[in-house]
């Protein structure tokens, strides 16, 4: 998705529109670049519009036989950094909330806090105030913005990447846990090798003008970026003061920080936990990363309930747009929709006959307990075996793999009903 693409619209159609739309080798020449070929498919991917089987089978379907995709085509190679922190968010659970190695500097040396002038958008440094900017007015950045945010709050700024991480969530429309707080672990230095760093020439490279900063404290070599992000000694960045500040408060206008709800907007229609409505009856339960098609082998006298968790959405708030986004998706599904605690929900489903969902690690703590659960569809054959690195996973994803029509028979695409 282009930073000034039109809001994503929360409807099928729309999903797979942007599937029909994807050009891999276009993709694979310009993804790094912020007007480039990307496919903005995050959001419905994120909330299981579609499946990462069904977005490959659609492109696939778009290129002739002779064209197929080798399973090393950049295009799948991007799935499956998806899928990769699926795996380690099996392996270690709630345990991606924190440091999976030391980084470059001891855990004390970084800020809990985000500073003030990086929340409003007014640093001075243009890669990050149009960041910002833009994550304010959209919910939603190309990948290689982000990296350059998060690189410049932890080792710019000395803002711990858990605080950055959690604040940046909120504010995606797209946010997923695993891809997010382990790309920021990444980028730290604290789920990799090395940290990862930025200058001012890869800005130029790959933004438009707006973002380019030079003069700036990155406008240097990457030996010099790398020898701060490991001195304890070395200050973090202030506001910037001078020709670049001046320059940046004539491009930016940051909008204001959205406000974060930890309850949904009144007006969404949702009621309070009814037991007489599920009472002696099949639910399938439609929570906010299961908003695909309906199984097809579902009882026709089914009830399809959605449901919100409260104990999910007061640990990590939204912006109203992405509670609207869901909403919007959510009442296409089903007019029953419940909003209450994990307890209360339960409870209320505990005369049904049978209650079924699609399992989702968001809900992991919770979903089991009300529900019989189906495993959510996966594109790359499951690799058991714990794996530290994304190389290490991919390796042993794709063996005996060689074409992209040899992955999609492999993957699991939409499991059967449990017995």
């Amino acid at each position: 998705m282009r930073c000034d693409d039109a809001p994503p619209e929360p409807t099928l159609a729309a999903a797979r529109a942007r599937i029909a739309a994807v050009r891999p080798e276009a993709y694979a020449r310009s993804r790094n670049a912020l007007d480039g070929a990307v496919t903005g498919l995050s959001p419905y991917l994120t909330h299981g519009l579609v499946t990462l089987p069904q977005v490959l089978a659609g492109v696939l379907a778009g290129l002739t036989p002779e064209r197929a995709l080798p399973v090393s085509h950049k295009f799948i190679f991007e799935l499956g950094w998806r899928e990769y922190f699926r795996h380690v968010w099996a392996q270690r659970g709630e345990g991606i909330l924190q440091s999976l190695h030391a980084g470059p500097l001891p855990e004390a040396a970084y800020r809990r806090a985000l500073p003030a002038e990086v929340r409003a958008g007014r640093t001075g440094l243009p890669v990050v105030d149009r960041a910002v900017q833009t994550l304010y007015a959209s919910g939603h950045l190309h990948n290689h913005a982000r990296m350059w945010l998060a690189s410049a709050l932890v080792h710019l700024y000395r803002v711990h990447w858990r605080a950055g991480a959690d604040w940046l969530y909120a504010h995606l429309l797209d946010g997923d846990l695993a891809s997010n707080h382990l790309s920021w672990q990444w980028v730290a230095g604290t789920g990799s090798r090395k940290p990862y760093l930025f200058n001012a020439e890869n800005v130029a490279r790959y933004a438009p003008p707006d973002w380019h900063s030079p003069g700036s404290p990155i406008d240097c070599g990457y030996d010099e970026l790398d020898r701060r992000a490991r001195d304890p000694a070395w200050p973090p960045l202030r506001p910037m003061c001078g020709a670049s500040a001046n320059a940046s408060k004539d491009l930016f206008d940051p909008p204001p920080e959205p406000t974060l709800l930890t309850t949904p907007p009144a007006d969404l229609g949702l009621t309070s936990p009814d037991p007489a409505a599920v009472a002696g009856r099949d639910v399938w339960l439609v929570h906010p990363w299961s908003l695909g098609e309906l199984p097809a082998d579902l009882p026709a006298d089914a009830v399809v309930l959605g449901v919100y968790l409260a104990d999910f959405h007061r640990a990590w708030p939204w912006a109203e747009r992405r509670w609207r986004f869901v909403g919007r998706r959510m009442a296409e599904l089903t007019p029953l929709r419940w909003w209450g605690s994990a307890a209360e929900l339960t409870q209320a489903l505990s005369g049904a006959r049978r209650v079924q969902a699609l399992g989702d690690p968001h809900l992991a703590r919770w979903l089991p307990r009300m529900a019989q659960l189906r495993p959510a569809p996966t594109l790359f054959p499951p690799v058991e075996r714990r794996c530290d690195s994304f190389s290490q996973w991919w390796t042993r994803a794709t063996r005996g793999l060689v074409s992209s029509t040899d992955l999609l028979a492999r993957s699991s695409g939409h499991p059967p009903a449990p017995p």
